[in-house]
């Protein structure tokens, strides 16, 4: 039985009602509990109670426990993108084949200009991102582009379409550290109105992709819900019930989790549900609070002022100078960008706020340098 099955059975709308009932009592027990969180604590964490009468105690007891864990490190990673093309009609999206520009896929000529571009930039952990096409952009290609990236990454992680279990693995082979595939809504009927066509249509496809990946032996998960695509209650809550289920029968994979706001980008879709910046300061802590082990990661999406004052709630990767073109650290402005870069401060800027609070921002060994400063 795969989450899908699991998911299939259960009405995933109730999870508003069951966030807005939960009462003060639950939130203190959901807070301050000895023993593991369960659905209905996360639920009590981003509750509206927990917002309004506990969000100082949240952000406190989140720092606390981020800081015991992983320590003042924050590993910085950046995303390479190799294509803008693809295949699905997805209505948010700007790589969507329904919006019509030039389409590309760097050759290994240009990702090595990229890879060096980057390397420049300090950046030895990287993300490989494209669009979903099979044909121009699939196993043959990867299996080019993961031993020319090697060269240039001590730690490897790709958001490309989802694949089979075996060719997880023979891209572990290849020095693949960490895949991210985010499920975008956990809600059915919503998952079909904004997937028009294309493979991603199939949501059990995709919302099986982590089993497949633990199945393979990849170190490391990368999990997320689209925030503002549908409700963020049943969302948030659907994640955590599959974090829960990932922890159950894949124990020995780590687990990260990313929070994306929709931004603006080609096709001009709006957000349905939107999320506050102090719901998502809440949603940070409540991720920290329900699971102290997972990575919390925050990308360019947000504002630099709101990337500053969240960093020490929870956060433990950040990217920074990012590009969301092909081609765009080294030829910026070529093609077009998958969504609005906000915060586009210089990795220099962003290093020197993060040292200012405290912070070391870490560009090497990403896999190991928690468990060195978890004392700290």
């Amino acid at each position: 039985m795969s989450f899908f099955d699991v998911l299939s059975k259960t009405d995933v709308d109730s999870f508003a009602a069951l966030v807005d009932s939960r009462s003060d009592a639950d939130v203190e027990r959901a807070i301050y509990k000895n023993t593991p969180r369960t659905l209905d604590d996360f639920a009590a964490l981003i509750s509206e109670n927990a917002r309004v009468h506990y969000l100082d105690v949240m952000v406190t007891e989140a720092m606390q426990l981020t800081r015991k864990r992983f320590g003042r490190c924050i590993n910085m990673y950046l995303p390479l993108y190799l294509s803008n093309l693809c295949s699905n009609k997805c209505t948010y999206c700007g790589f969507s084949v329904l919006n019509k520009f030039k389409r590309v896929v760097l050759t290994l000529e240009e990702i090595e200009e990229e890879l060096q571009a980057m390397n420049k930039m300090g950046y030895s952990n990287i993300l490989l991102v494209s669009g979903e096409n099979s044909h121009k952009a699939g196993m043959p290609y990867f299996e080019k582009v993961l031993p020319l990236t090697k060269k240039y990454a001590e730690y490897l992680q790709m958001e490309v379409q989802p694949l089979q279990t075996d060719e997880y693995a023979r891209l572990k082979e290849l020095g693949l550290d960490a895949v991210s595939v985010y499920q975008e809504t956990y809600h059915a009927n919503c998952y079909k109105q904004v997937h028009l066509g294309g493979k991603k249509a199939d949501m059990r496809y995709r919302l099986e992709t982590p089993d497949r990946l633990g199945m393979a032996g990849i170190d490391k998960v990368g999990m997320g819900a689209l925030l503002g695509l549908y409700d963020w209650k049943v969302d948030l809550c659907s994640l955590a019930m599959h974090i829960l289920y990932m922890r159950d029968h894949y124990w020995k994979t780590n687990l990260s989790i990313s929070f994306p706001r929709i931004r603006p980008c080609e096709g001009g879709f709006q957000p349905h549900s939107p999320v506050t910046d102090a719901k998502l300061l809440q949603i940070i802590c409540a991720w920290r609070i329900f699971d102290n082990e997972l990575d919390l990661t925050i990308s360019t999406r947000e504002s630099a002022q709101f990337r500053d004052l969240i960093l020490p709630v929870g956060i433990t990767a950040l990217s920074a100078g990012s590009s969301t073109e092909p081609g765009g650290y080294a030829h910026k402005g070529k093609y077009l960008e998958q969504w609005t870069i906000n915060d586009d401060r210089s990795v220099d800027e962003v290093v020197a706020a993060m040292e200012k609070n405290g912070f070391e921002a870490v560009f090497h060994n990403a896999s190991t340098t928690y468990f060195k400063t978890a004392a700290l």
